[in-house]
């Protein structure tokens, strides 16, 4: 996977790599906040995970099909 922040790529990776599995990452949160729709989740890995604002366009890809791309608001 990879994700790009205003055309840029900050972020490659692949999921063996997590230290937690999305599973495990989604069982935790959701024990302390409710997530919602939107709501994005930052692991801290791999390296690349950076300050956002408003305005920046993040994409997602995994293996390098776009599966996601917003604006935030």
């Amino acid at each position: 996977f990879h994700l790009d922040l205003n055309g840029n790529t900050v972020q490659r990776g692949n999921t063996k790599d997590l230290l937690f599995s999305f599973e495990q990452l989604i069982a935790f949160i959701s024990q302390y906040i409710t997530l919602k729709k939107g709501d994005l989740i930052f692991t801290g890995t791999p390296a690349g995970v950076g300050k956002i604002a408003i305005g920046d366009i993040l994409c997602g890809y995994l293996e390098n099909e776009k599966l996601i791309d917003f604006e935030i608001k």
